[in-house]
């Protein structure tokens, strides 16, 4: 059987639709490839959408304890971007309410108007030292990572460290 060649998009239902497209529009400095009071297909790339926000009014809130969706995830391509975009979200007073090391990736978790949890990160580990490392003792004893402080780490980084000191899963959180 055949695997699928990519994920190609997310579609998130909505009472707040400007509020979400304001939001959505700024945090991937995407743009509307197709929109109306109903949908907007946004896109960032190359593809034709990344993500569709539906208007939907009558929707009630989701409790915290709802089953479905934890989170999604966009890789940024350095650590310069995935610290650039952090600062840029932050100079408009939207923080994350949680910056971690994986090993893997370096992440920072923010929460778009509906509370839907998005995730930057960059990559720390080729894939074949992911791979590795997710088969370890050291993954195995704390599959989830360990919480860092952005702020730290951007001074850290802007004052020379190098990325590979700044990723190491070993002296995280130090």
């Amino acid at each position: 059987m055949a695997s699928p060649v990519k994920f190609a998009h997310v579609v998130l239902k909505s009472p707040r639709y400007a509020e979400m497209l304001e939001w959505w529009l700024d945090f991937l400095e995407g743009s509307v490839r197709y929109g109306n009071d109903f949908i907007s297909f946004l896109s960032y790339d190359d593809e034709h959408h990344r993500i569709a926000i539906v208007n939907m009014p009558h929707l009630e809130a989701r409790s915290s304890e709802s089953e479905g969706l934890e989170h999604f995830a966009f890789t940024y391509a350095s650590l310069d971007d995935l610290f650039d975009q952090y600062e840029r979200m932050k100079a408009k007073g939207i923080s994350p309410y949680w910056t971690i090391n994986h090993g893997m990736t370096l992440s920072a978790y923010y929460r778009d108007p509906d509370g839907n949890q998005v995730e930057t990160q960059v990559d720390a580990m080729t894939m074949s030292e992911a791979d590795a490392f997710m088969s370890g003792p050291l993954f195995a004893a704390n599959p989830i990572g360990i919480d860092v402080n952005f702020e730290d780490l951007v001074l850290r980084y802007r004052a020379g460290e190098s990325a590979a000191a700044i990723t190491d899963y070993a002296t995280a959180g130090k």
